[in-house]
């Protein structure tokens, strides 16, 4: 069973909620899913996983959730290479912050894509002004990624 880990980066639980909500969809699709919370450098790397999702939220003026931080650090500063890793990215954010909206969403996928790694299809972008709760949304653009991605084993 291929191995798929979901990283979290979270401040009020919304994006934790999110993974959690999702996972038994790619349970389904036949993967072996784990949920990092509080993710390190080595979660990602070593060893690599078949497929990534990174689920987190926005925080301040479009910074990176606490708890993600010291893995964002670990990225920029240790760089590895990322070209085996394929991977989607679920941002959770507001859009009354008209210009940092999903702000950490955007620039962890600049970073992984700067790294190598292969996005699969769109991120999507949750706007808290227009979804009351994430997974309303979450939930179909998973079925969907897993479908048109060919993600099922």
């Amino acid at each position: 069973m291929p191995k798929m880990n979901i990283y979290v980066g979270t401040v009020y639980g919304g994006a934790l909620d999110v993974a959690e909500q999702i996972a038994p969809l790619f349970e389904r699709a036949g993967y072996d899913v784990s949920i990092l919370d509080k993710p390190g450098l080595g979660d990602l790397v070593e060893p690599m996983p078949a497929l990534a999702l990174f689920c987190l939220s926005t925080t301040g003026s479009g910074d990176f959730p606490g708890d993600l931080v010291p893995f964002v650090r670990e990225l920029k500063s240790t760089p590895p290479s990322l070209t085996g890793l394929r991977y989607g990215l679920i941002a959770l954010g507001d859009s009354s912050y008209a210009d940092t909206f999903c702000g950490s969403g955007r620039a962890l996928d600049a970073i992984l894509e700067d790294l190598g790694a292969q996005r699969l299809g769109e991120r999507l972008e949750i706007d808290a002004m227009e979804t009351f709760m994430a997974d309303d949304a979450a939930l179909p653009w998973a079925e969907s990624w897993i479908e048109t991605q060919g993600l099922s084993q």
